[in-house]
């Protein structure tokens, strides 16, 4: 029987609706990866209802878990670490310091970092030495990594002027250091208006993927956790990465379907689950080239 591949999840978790964990260690249980979530910070809601109460984790107890983990011989079991929402740059070094001690343990397991910067129009803000955090010390250590466009710019220092200038700063960022990055949701001008589009770069090749973009009164929130966890799943699950880029595509869609279908503000992952691991579409990524 294939093992089952093992993640430490850690990033920000909300009580109700779908942000951080609360949007990815569903899924990716879903699709045959089991789980282990650590909060970076535990919120009623997420930020962007304007309004919330919780706290956040202290980084000390980051190491600490680890170290519990470790305790109980189960941390070489650990094949993947997925990191997202940062209270703080301290935090983050603390997940660092968990990567290192990880993958001492298990030297194949990866990290996956999803940059989260935030978003102030939204009302997703993140500290300013969480972006120095990310740029200066984490790109170094990810295996992959994960921005959306504003999180690109904020790497690059400069917005993008095209598909190609995507495509250039994307490479530039895989030069920190990472084996690829995943670019979840691409914007730059001249964009068609009713795609959402994607970018794929590794050192042996760049591929781009356009789905539909799907109309909503208010954008859900958590679609780049849902995006990061199900490509990092489908890695361990054995599918090149490309398929993974694929497939992870196709999976959202049917998630953005069925919260569309339901009106819904928060992402409908419970009613979507059997099309995250079986999706009926298929979205074909192309290779591009500078």
């Amino acid at each position: 029987m294939k093992r089952t591949p093992h993640v430490l999840a850690i990033q920000s978790h909300v009580v109700f609706g779908h942000a951080g964990n609360s949007a990815a260690v569903f899924p990716m249980q879903r699709v045959g990866v089991n789980v282990w979530p650590l909060n970076t910070v535990q919120f009623s809601n997420h930020t962007q209802y304007g309004q919330w109460a919780g706290e956040v984790l202290a980084p000390h107890q980051i190491p600490e878990l680890v170290e519990g983990i470790a305790a109980i011989g189960e941390l070489g079991n650990c094949d993947a670490v997925l990191s997202g929402y940062l209270g703080s740059a301290a935090q983050g070094r603390a997940i660092l310091a968990g990567v290192d001690r990880i993958k001492s343990t298990n030297p194949k397991a990866v990290y996956l970092c999803d940059p989260v910067m935030g978003h102030p129009e939204k009302g997703c803000t993140v500290p300013a030495e969480v972006s120095d955090f990310l740029l200066e010390e984490a790109a170094a250590v990810a295996d992959f990594m994960c921005p959306n466009q504003l999180e690109l710019n904020s790497f690059s220092g400069r917005k993008a002027q095209s598909l190609f200038d995507c495509l250039a700063m994307a490479r530039a960022l895989l030069a920190r250091g990472p084996k690829a990055v995943l670019v979840k949701h691409l914007d730059y001008p001249g964009k068609l208006a009713d795609g959402f589009e994607m970018l794929l770069v590794t050192a042996e090749g760049s591929w781009h993927l356009r789905r539909p973009l799907l109309a909503f009164p208010r954008q859900p929130v958590g679609v780049g956790d849902l995006t990061s966890g199900l490509f990092l799943a489908r890695v361990l699950q054995g599918d090149n990465l490309v398929t993974a880029f694929e497939f992870t595509a196709a999976a959202v869609h049917e998630v953005l379907l069925e919260t569309q279908a339901c009106a819904s503000y928060e992402l409908e992952l419970v009613r979507a689950q059997d099309r995250i691991a079986h999706p009926r579409v298929r979205f074909e990524a192309t290779a591009i080239s500078l």
